[in-house]
């Protein structure tokens, strides 16, 4: 076992002081003396580690505890690959906005909420429109309403200086948004491999001589008559 001197966040070997644990792992689970563990341990060239110290008795894993830390380290970044980042996407309006920028900025709401991200509308009151703010709050909360699918409450309307907010978070787990390059790329590769199997089709098809060539291979019965079938349809 190396030293896991920084932040040690299990206890290991004669660390561990109560007097038995269970121990787990290969779907087995039994209890025995914290001794006796140690010796299994021991004979098997490896460490043991308690993983669950508030239970009752304590778990324990027979395990390489370099091996241990490899995988919980490999466990939380692949936890932390799937987490979508999440931010908070502002919509402004006026309080006399009209229906087609409502629209236009209920879609991009749409849009933000979709892909995870939280959002906070404000109506923005400009000198003497303080006295529309009436109108600013319908404003939200319909806002609110047409994206009652998309997106959940966080807080009503409310009134900070001259700005009414409202905030709104996703219902759903957003989903990572792949970029342009990266779809290009892909519908590439796809109508490069569509392009590659009608190929094959058409040599099949203008090339009778080759069906001697496929019926000397092992198999090559078969992959000619998938061919054909396939081409037929």
């Amino acid at each position: 076992m190396k030293n896991d001197k920084k932040g040690q966040q299990y206890r290991v070997n004669e660390q561990i002081r109560v007097r038995e644990v269970r121990i787990v792992g290969e779907g087995e689970s039994k209890v025995m003396p914290t001794r006796q563990a140690l010796d299994l341990a021991r004979q098997e060239g490896v460490d043991l580690v308690e993983i669950s110290p508030n239970a009752n008795p304590p778990v324990c894993r027979i395990i390489d505890y370099s091996k241990f830390l490899y995988q919980q380290k490999k466990r939380a970044k692949e936890m932390k690959a799937k987490q979508v980042k999440q931010e908070v996407k502002e919509i402004r309006f006026g309080p006399q906005t009209d229906d087609h920028d409502y629209n236009f900025k209920l879609k991009h709401a749409k849009e933000f909420l979709e892909e995870g991200n939280k959002v906070r509308a404000y109506v923005f009151f400009r000198g003497r429109s303080i006295l529309f703010k009436e109108q600013g709050e319908v404003l939200l909360l319909r806002f609110a309403s047409d994206l009652e699918e998309y997106g959940k409450v966080e807080q009503m309307p409310s009134l900070e200086g001259k700005k009414m907010f409202l905030y709104l978070s996703p219902k759903k787990a957003g989903v990572a948004k792949k970029s342009q390059q990266k779809m290009d790329r892909e519908r590439r590769e796809a109508e490069a491999k569509e392009a590659a199997e009608q190929q094959a089709e058409t040599n099949i098809q203008e090339a009778p001589a080759a069906n001697g060539l496929f019926a000397n291979m092992k198999g090559g019965e078969d992959v000619l008559n998938k061919l054909r079938q396939k081409n037929q349809k």
